[in-house]
């Protein structure tokens, strides 16, 4: 595994059994197998390190919501796709799910407004979904589709807690 994943990968797993503001950068060097400085090679702070932790689940699941609400799918099949991917690659991968929903408070102001501005885009997509799926039937149109997109995710960040 190259260093740069290998550091990120100790750091997931610090994070979710100790905390961001208990792990040490040298613990997650020593954890990764490699010195401090190589650790500082890749990540010029511990929150870079953090924000890295962030990008890759958005990403990750970003991409796989884009390409199941561009599908061909019915709308329906789509919104259940969309759903079970987040709760199954949040169960996949519970630690990354740890760290990306515990210490989100602690960022910087401007890498807290990227991440919130990334997270809200994903869950715009999804209630244009709704949206489409109230105007045309196949969903309730009595239940707000703000309602329903945070009674969604609010029921998958409990996983990670």
């Amino acid at each position: 595994m190259p260093v740069r994943d290998r550091v990120v990968r100790a750091a997931i797993t610090l994070f979710a059994r100790k905390g961001f503001d208990a792990t040490p950068v040298r613990e997650i060097a020593d954890a990764a197998g490699v010195t401090t400085g190589a650790l500082y090679h890749y990540f010029a702070t511990k929150e870079d390190l953090l924000v890295e932790v962030y990008q890759q689940m958005q990403a990750g699941q970003r991409l796989r919501m884009e390409a199941i609400a561009d599908s061909d799918l019915p709308l329906r099949e789509k919104l259940h796709a969309i759903i079970s991917d987040v709760v199954e690659s949040t169960i996949a991968d519970l630690d990354e799910a740890v760290v990306f929903f515990q210490p989100f408070h602690l960022l910087s102001p401007r890498v807290h407004e990227m991440v919130r501005a990334e997270r809200r885009g994903y869950h715009y997509r999804v209630k244009a979904l709704i949206e489409e799926g109230q105007r045309d039937g196949t969903f309730r149109a009595d239940v707000p589709t703000t309602l329903a997109v945070s009674y969604h995710f609010g029921a998958v960040h409990q996983l990670g807690l």
